[in-house]
C-alpha cells in the first residue's frame, strides 16, 4: 500500500505528455502500484483516446536512414516519405549504385578510358527512374492513384531525388578517376536528357519500358558514336535535346492523373 499520491497537477501534467523527467519516472512507477492513482488518470484521459494513441504509436512506420536525412536538410516530412517509397531512395539500392559507379570509376582507370563510366553512369540513374512509379515497383502505387496527390508531381519528385541522389554518387565516384578533368563530369547531361526523354515516353509505355527503351537507344549511340556525345557539340546538342523534352513534358502532364493501371504495366 502506498501513503502518498500522485498531485492533481501532476497527474494532468502526465495525462497530457507534458511532465518531464525525473518526475515522470517517479509518476510512472507509482501508478503500477497504486490502483486509485490509475481510477484519477482514467478519468482525466478517456480509454478510447489512450486506446487511439497508442494504436497510432504502434502503427506509425518508423523512418529510414534516407527518409530522416531528407527532413534532416528541410524536406517536409510527408515528401520525404512519398520520396523513400520508391526503392532507387533505399539505403540498400543507394549502396548498390555507389557501389557500382566506384568499381566502374575503377575499371575505366585501370583501362585508361573513361567511356566506360561516362556511358555507365546515365544507365544507372535511368534504372532509378524506371521504378520511381508504377505498378509492381513502387509499393504505394494503387494508394497513389486513388489519393488528391498528381501523379506527375509525385513523378517528377521521386525523378529529381533519383537524379540528384545519382549526381551526388557520381561526383564523389570521379575522386577515383581524377586524371580526366572536368571532362569526367560528361554523364550530367547525358542522364538529364535520357530522364526526360524517359518521363516523355512513359505515358504510352510505362517507366520501365521507357527506361529500357531509352537505355538502349543510348547504349546503341555510344557504341556507334564513341565520346561524340561528351564532346562540346555533343553536350550542347543533348542540353538542347533536353530542353525540348522539358517542354514536351509539361504539355503531357496531365496525362499521367488519368492513366489506367493497365497503361502503366
Amino acid at each position: 500500500m502506498t501513503t502518498w499520491h500522485v498531485p492533481d497537477d501532476d497527474l494532468r501534467s502526465y495525462a497530457g505528455r507534458g511532465l518531464g523527467p525525473p518526475l515522470l519516472w517517479s509518476t510512472e512507477t507509482h501508478l503500477a502500484s497504486c490502483a486509485v492513482c490509475r481510477g484519477r488518470l482514467a478519468s482525466l484521459v478517456p480509454v478510447d483516446v489512450g486506446w487511439a494513441r497508442l494504436d497510432a504509436a504502434l502503427d506509425a512506420p518508423r523512418p529510414g536512414p534516407v527518409e530522416r536525412l531528407l527532413v534532416a536538410v528541410g524536406v517536409p516530412d510527408h515528401t520525404a516519405r512519398l520520396l523513400t517509397a520508391t526503392p532507387a531512395m533505399r539505403l540498400s539500392w543507394l549502396l548498390a549504385v555507389a557501389t557500382t559507379l566506384v568499381l566502374t570509376a575503377l575499371l575505366a582507370r585501370v583501362f585508361g578510358g573513361a567511356m566506360v563510366f561516362l556511358g555507365a553512369a546515365p544507365l544507372l540513374t535511368l534504372a532509378g527512374v524506371a521504378v520511381s512509379f508504377g505498378p509492381g515497383v513502387d509499393p504505394t502505387y494503387e494508394i497513389t492513384v486513388t489519393s488528391p496527390v498528381h501523379a506527375f508531381r509525385l513523378l517528377l519528385l521521386r525523378c529529381v531525388a533519383v537524379l540528384s541522389a545519382n549526381t551526388v554518387l557520381c561526383v564523389a565516384a570521379t575522386a577515383f578517376v581524377p586524371d580526366y578533368g572536368l571532362s569526367i563530369v560528361g554523364w550530367f547531361l547525358p542522364s538529364l536528357a535520357l530522364t526526360v526523354a524517359t518521363l516523355v515516353l512513359s505515358p504510352r509505355f510505362g517507366a520501365a519500358w521507357s527506361a529500357l527503351l531509352v537505355g538502349s537507344l543510348w547504349l546503341l549511340t555510344v557504341t556507334w558514336a564513341g565520346s561524340v556525345p561528351f564532346t562540346a557539340a555533343g553536350q550542347l546538342s543533348l542540353l538542347a535535346a533536353a530542353a525540348v523534352l522539358s517542354v514536351l513534358l509539361a504539355r503531357r502532364a496531365a496525362l499521367f492523373d488519368v492513366l489506367p493501371t493497365r497503361r502503366l504495366r
